[in-house]
């Protein structure tokens, strides 16, 4: 099948599509990008987003009239890219995230994604598949990570024991063991790492009074030096101690949670450009740590995708953080497109609930069973 793949994030910078072939089912999963592009939301809607997603309330009316101005953004990245393709037979929307809460020993989780699918569905004419996250959710999962299943399908290796890091806004990690091994599937562990390109992004919005968005590169993050007192200190949040499965977004991590961390800096009488070091080498190093405490296996490869994977100076402290023994790089050099890897693995999340297969690794998310993932809405 040809199919769109749609992914918006936390970060809120744009609606990555994807226009891929896929062919097999699950272990015979084959899937050829074919083309990519990132559609940016008008500066009033990702504004509002933003607005949202930091806790301004709206009313229902408000709720529904961006509910459908995210979904006609959505549509317009989709007819952006069928223009040079292959007629589309699916596709397969996240949607955007304005809210999530993990799930507790008394309650279920809650994550709430919008951009109406009927809409996209109907406005391009193709069968669209949305609202991926509820079924987990319902079975007593966390909603996420769901990319997990297709990391184990796609860039599992017969020797290397690899981790697959994705950085968005928030990060989140597959671990794979070697396929070779017995029982190779059930060892697969997943979890939100924690802070991907959030807090960076939000000091560089801070420290340019909204004049820029992010560091390019991390060429300003580069010039400064990594304070390692207050990244020990910040690591002893509640949160980067809690044993997977675990999910996480801006409700924990954005501008209060950056806010705490810019005072605790100025008792240290950081420059802001050593500030901005030190929230890279944080997220370096949140991500570096979770592996020490929850992978048993030294990892040979860690492979990184997202917006966070151009990020040099970042790479570089993830390196650092690293055994010797640990190869970093992208998932370009293993053959999957790491700008566009989770809207990639949104499309093929539809494929599977068009075609009937289950979309979650219960161990990973914590599901008491696999579900299958996804609404689906045809055109008119």
């Amino acid at each position: 099948m040809y199919c769109i793949g749609l992914m918006s994030g936390t970060s809120v910078d744009g609606i990555d599509a994807a226009f891929v072939e896929i062919t097999g089912k699950e272990l015979d999963l084959n899937i050829k990008f074919l083309s990519g592009i990132t559609h940016f939301y008008p500066e009033k809607i990702r504004n509002q987003i933003l607005e949202v997603c930091g806790g301004k309330p709206l009313s229902m009316e408000e709720l529904a009239l961006l509910d459908d101005a995210i979904a006609f953004s959505f549509v317009e990245a989709v007819n952006k890219i069928k223009a040079n393709n292959p007629p589309a037979q699916l596709i397969g929307s996240h949607g955007q995230t304005i809210f999530h809460r993990p799930p507790t020993q008394e309650k279920l989780g809650y994550s709430l994604q919008i951009g109406r699918g009927e809409i996209i569905a109907n406005l391009t004419g193709i069968t669209t598949v949305n609202n991926f996250r509820v079924a987990d959710i319902a079975a007593g999962g966390q909603g996420a990570p769901l990319v997990s299943k297709i990391d184990a399908y796609v860039l599992s290796h017969p020797k290397y024991h690899r981790c697959v890091q994705n950085i968005g806004g928030i990060g989140n990690v597959t671990y794979l063991p070697p396929h070779q091994e017995k029982d190779w599937e059930t060892n697969i562990i997943g979890w939100d790492t924690g802070p991907g390109n959030v807090l960076i992004d939000l000091t560089i919005q801070k420290l340019t009074k909204g004049q820029k968005t992010y560091d390019k590169n991390g060429e300003w993050a580069a010039q400064g030096t990594p304070h390692q007192g207050l990244i020990k200190q910040w690591l002893g949040q509640e949160f980067f101690k809690q044993r997977p499965p675990k999910s996480t977004g801006r409700e924990l991590f954005g501008p209060d949670y950056l806010e705490k961390c810019w005072q605790d800096a100025q008792t240290k009488q950081l420059s802001e450009t050593d500030f901005l070091a030190t929230i890279t080498d944080f997220t370096a190093a949140s991500i570096t740590d979770s592996y020490h405490q929850f992978i048993p296996q030294p990892i040979n490869e860690l492979l990184l995708c997202g917006g966070g994977s151009r990020n040099l100076y970042l790479k570089e402290r993830i390196q650092y953080h690293c055994p010797d023994s640990t190869t970093v790089k992208t998932t370009d050099e293993v053959s999957m497109n790491s700008d566009f890897k989770e809207a990639i693995a949104f499309a093929v999340l539809a494929y599977w609930r068009f075609s009937g297969i289950t979309g979650n690794l219960p161990k990973v998310t914590g599901a008491k069973q696999a579900m299958l993932l996804g609404e689906i809405h045809l055109p008119l």
